[in-house]
């Protein structure tokens, strides 16, 4: 079953245990917190506080467990980094080696398979659809978003809504990614999405139409080959980003109205990004590691991340069981933006990947920085 059937399905799911940790899992939970304790340090790599609502989930996780310092390694990082990060430190238990990392559904996979992960099973796994996770528990995902456009309309008067609008000539030096395409998970997805709207349904084909899609862009002069972030964004560096919708909707929040900003999803191409976290196979704070998943996938964990605009992994086993706020609900985009959703496999992201990033470089010669 593929990501997007497996969602749909679990919609339907009516029957669920309580949310409630028994007593020995409770006892476990507190036996893990003083182990932790002990170890007194988490080191986490890639984690922006405005992706997701990291800052914040960072922030309650610090005040729930007191004596665990929490290290942020690079928080601009690409998933294709944290992967190198944790190659480039075996063996290493100083403040250089991260102990867990939160990277694209397709790193998954590849970092099992190279032994850079370990398997972990937090309390709440039987709640995490079985397509968003690893059956041996090397890799979980954790939340899951859409590609979307943050416009700065302060800027841009004629907001585009679709990826064959960007073309024209209205976003001239307008156009940027959230990333690096050669390495960054979000950036490779919004290549992607943009050969799907151009009718390619096989991944590899879409992968090149979207490579395709950015030459023809960047002759233009409407790529600006930059990495796009909210300042970009408002100081009109770059006055439009593709990105993920948690990403556009904290941004545009954070600008408090100046700029002006809208977030659009594409209405040609609406492409869903799994994201997993993972706990370094060489982790020299394993036990803050997994009281940090522990965290992350309890329901408090799950609802710092849709405060953050992220549907977390759990959305619809939450929903059913009614633990949702109301207010949290009604900030998101409205449902019909999300109907058209695809959800890759990981056989198709592999072989998108695969073509955007070896030859990203050569089709579009684009050096994003």
């Amino acid at each position: 079953m593929n990501l997007k059937n497996a969602f749909a399905a679990s919609v339907s799911v009516t029957a669920l245990v309580a949310s409630t940790l028994s007593v020995s899992a409770q006892t476990d939970l507190n036996a893990l917190y003083e182990a932790a304790k002990a170890e007194g340090q988490l080191t986490t790599i890639a984690l922006p506080h405005d992706w997701c609502g990291y800052g914040a989930v960072i922030d309650t996780f610090k005040a729930k467990y007191p004596g665990i310092t929490i290290n942020e390694l690079n928080p601009d990082a690409g998933s294709a980094d944290e992967i190198e990060a944790i190659k480039a430190n075996k063996g290493n238990t100083g403040p250089q080696a991260p102990d867990v990392i939160d990277v694209g559904l397709s790193f998954g996979p590849s970092s099992k398979a190279e032994g850079l992960i370990q398997p972990y099973k937090v309390a709440t796994w039987d709640r995490i659809p079985d397509s968003a996770k690893d059956a041996e528990g090397y890799w979980y995902g954790d939340y899951y978003g859409v590609l979307s456009f943050l416009v700065n309309t302060d800027l841009v008067s004629k907001v585009p809504t679709s990826w064959a609008d960007l073309k024209g000539a209205d976003y001239a030096n307008s156009v940027a990614l959230a990333g690096d395409p050669r390495a960054s998970n979000q950036a490779i997805q919004g290549v992607y999405g943009a050969g799907l709207a151009s009718g390619a349904t096989d991944a590899a084909a879409a992968g090149e139409a979207g490579l395709a899609y950015f030459a023809e862009l960047n002759k233009a002069g409407n790529f600006v080959p930059v990495i796009g972030k909210a300042a970009a964004v408002a100081q009109g560096t770059t006055p439009i980003v593709v990105a993920w919708d948690y990403n556009a909707l904290a941004w545009r929040d954070g600008f408090a109205g100046n700029p002006a900003a809208q977030v659009v999803v594409p209405t040609d191409s609406v492409v869903a990004g799994v994201y997993i976290q993972a706990i370094s196979a060489y982790a020299p704070h394993p036990n803050a590691a997994k009281l940090w998943m522990e965290y992350l996938y309890s329901d408090e964990g799950q609802l710092g991340f849709l405060a953050g605009y992220c549907h977390p992994i759990r959305f619809n086993d939450m929903a059913a069981r009614g633990v949702i706020p109301q207010d949290l609900l009604d900030k998101l985009p409205p449902a019909e933006a999300y109907a058209k959703a695809v959800f890759p496999t990981l056989d198709e992201q592999a072989a998108a990947k695969g073509v955007i990033t070896t030859q990203w470089d050569a089709v579009v010669g684009a050096n994003v920085q």
